[in-house]
């Protein structure tokens, strides 16, 4: 006799539900950031009424009031928002300085292989061998336009570069030639060598413990001294070296951070596969720590392109230099607020890269730390 099965639908089984609209979309997302608190509530209405109260201003002295085109400063003395007819009027003499007016295509093409050159060395598939015979050229190719003096280019001195192309050059060369040096004193500093150890230590604490400005100066004033009689330096050279050693001790201090970070398992496992200090440091050690240290060593970098304007004290026409500059025209005084939101963007657009780079870096080399 068949026997009849009959399939039966539990009735109390719990259905899914949504969220509640409170706790997801813009109003959940409001509620925890904003809202959270009665502090943070506070702070959100007050932070509301401050932009309320300077945004509408700020974009009113910018643009709706702003003069774009004027002959001389005087046409803007009565006019209530910014006068962006000076940035046009002088934007050779800011971004180039006192390089010669009519070859001031040379620094406009030299920064834009500086920049060609850091924008192939973020680029991953360009971490190989040609690599530096790119950089070489590229230096190469910036050298001439630069100086000139070959290829029927006058020769143009370095007394007569400035503004953003010199800025590109300092920081470039400063923050290519200080971080192998830093890497150098952050593994003395790690040595078991005393004299190696005691060298790098002194080295690091005395720097660090002066500020640029000192340096700048030393090097400037004190540095000839010091050389044999007949050898001289050219002050940018100086203010280069004094940069260099400047952020070494820094970038020294940020790698020592990450070595210390290094599991001692690490180290161990690299001496049981019979590897030398070198190896192990190079293949093993070394790669990890500057995967731990990117932050902050970015921000190393983002401090040393900023403080290249400290050069300023010691005569070199760097970008805030070629800005005060401009200002000093009797035909156009009066506009340094615009003269320093120019150069403050420009400053800024450099400083927010590097950061956009560094952390799209961080997360590609995020492997095995992941949260």
């Amino acid at each position: 006799m068949a026997t009849t099965v009959t399939e039966t639908t539990p009735t109390d089984v719990p259905v899914a539900r949504e969220a509640p609209v409170t706790r997801v979309g813009v109003v959940g997302w409001s509620r925890d950031n904003l809202f959270s608190t009665p502090f943070n509530t506070l702070m959100t209405f007050l932070s509301g009424w401050l932009l309320v109260m300077a945004v509408p201003a700020l974009f009113e002295w910018a643009f709706f009031e702003a003069k774009m085109t004027a002959s001389k400063g005087s046409e803007c003395h009565d006019v209530a928002g910014a006068c962006w007819a000076f940035i046009a009027e002088k934007h050779r003499l800011i971004l180039f300085g006192t390089y010669p007016f009519d070859e001031q295509w040379r620094p406009l093409l030299s920064m834009f292989v500086l920049v060609a050159l850091l924008v192939a060395s973020g680029w991953r598939r360009m971490w190989n061998i040609w690599l530096a015979p790119i950089w070489i050229v590229g230096l190469t190719i910036v050298a001439i336009l630069m100086w000139g003096g070959v290829l029927g280019l006058s020769y143009v001195e370095n007394t007569l570069w400035g503004g953003l192309p010199l800025t590109l050059i300092l920081a470039t060369f400063g923050i290519a030639l200080a971080f192998p040096f830093g890497v150098m004193l952050a593994l003395g500093r790690r040595s078991k060598l005393p004299a190696i150890k005691s060298i790098c230590v002194i080295y690091i604490e005395l720097i660090r413990g002066v500020p640029l400005i000192s340096l700048l100066f030393m090097s400037s004033v004190m540095l000839p001294l010091f050389l044999p009689e007949g050898l001289t330096i050219d002050k940018l050279l100086r203010a280069l070296i004094a940069i260099i050693m400047f952020a070494a001790a820094y970038v020294a201090e940020t790698v020592r951070g990450g070595l210390q970070a290094i599991p001692k398992g690490q180290y161990e496992g690299a001496d049981s596969l019979g590897l030398t200090y070198w190896q192990q440091t190079r293949l093993i050690v070394l790669p990890q720590a500057l995967k731990i240290v990117i932050p902050p060593l970015v921000s190393v970098f983002i401090a040393m392109f900023k403080d290249t304007s400290l050069v300023v004290i010691i005569g070199i026409f760097d970008l805030t230099l070629a800005a005060k500059a401009a200002l000093t025209d009797p035909a156009w005084q009066g506009f340094s607020v615009e003269a320093y939101i120019f150069i403050s963007a420009i400053y800024f657009v450099f400083c927010y890269s590097m950061s956009k780079y560094s952390q799209s870096l961080e997360r590609h080399l995020a492997t095995g730390h992941r949260r």
